[in-house]
């Protein structure tokens, strides 16, 4: 079964947001890490994944994203201040375990 996740990364601790859907969370974290993904997280610098949802169904992945990406901020630092507090970037444990 294939899995989808919904990603929110930041350029800092409280810095600038982008939020993300892919199939595959490790390659494109790293694309974003390595700078390959052309755009907003290039131009800001914005590669520590802090937040993550996964999805067996890539319709209600995107439709998620849609609506993370309406939310205002204060509500999406409420997000990723539930469930990592410290801003920790999430994707050394993700890209160890694939």
């Amino acid at each position: 079964m294939r899995q989808f996740y919904v990603y929110i990364l930041a350029s800092s601790i409280g810095g600038t947001l982008y939020t993300g859907v892919t199939n595959d969370l490790v390659r494109r974290v790293a694309e974003h890490k390595s700078k390959q993904v052309p755009g907003f997280t290039k131009d800001y610098g914005v590669d520590r994944l802090v937040y993550f949802e996964i999805f067996d169904d890539v319709k209600h992945a995107i439709q998620r994203e849609k609506r993370l990406k309406k939310w205002p901020r204060d509500w999406k630092v409420q997000l990723i201040e539930q469930q990592n507090p410290d801003w920790n970037d999430l994707y050394p444990g993700i890209a160890r375990t694939g």
